[in-house]
């Protein structure tokens, strides 16, 4: 039971976290003068020819905004449906558990370092709850 919590609380938070990004990172609009604007008009501003598609820094900037949210939706969806199956499947699913736990443990350092602190703590927190999913998790195979 513990475990299915866990997980369904991991599910919310990466939810919550896909939200955020999405209204704050990937449709949000800047807010701190008109240096971020300059910035912004010049990541549109040049264009090049990449593999035969003519992008500008913008156009990464924001399709990896986009990827991340995809992947974080993805994610939470994914961690609901485990939660219910991971009592009958524990031993199979504590391997992908344990991956997407080491993932986001990464991830927080990365938003620790690049980016600030609000990704960070929730990055965290989804690992805890995926890291005490790992846990209380029963290792043995039950059908």
């Amino acid at each position: 039971m513990k475990s299915t919590i866990f997980l369904r609380i991991a599910s919310v938070l990466t939810f919550i976290h896909c939200v955020l990004h999405t209204v704050g990172g990937v449709l949000g609009s800047p807010k701190h003068g008109q240096e971020e604007i300059t910035v912004i008009d010049m990541m549109k501003s040049h264009s090049f020819d990449m593999m035969g598609s003519m992008r500008s820094y913008w156009d990464f900037f924001f399709g990896y905004g986009i990827f991340v949210t995809i992947t974080l939706f993805v994610q939470a969806v994914l961690f609901w449906q485990l939660s219910s199956i991971v009592k009958a499947y524990s031993a199979v699913i504590k391997p992908i558990i344990l991956l997407f736990c080491l993932s986001f443990m990464v991830s927080a350092v990365v938003a620790w370092h690049y980016f600030f602190i609000g990704p960070a703590v929730t990055e965290l927190l989804i690992a805890l709850c995926l890291g005490a999913t790992f846990a209380t998790a029963s290792s043995t195979r039950s059908i």
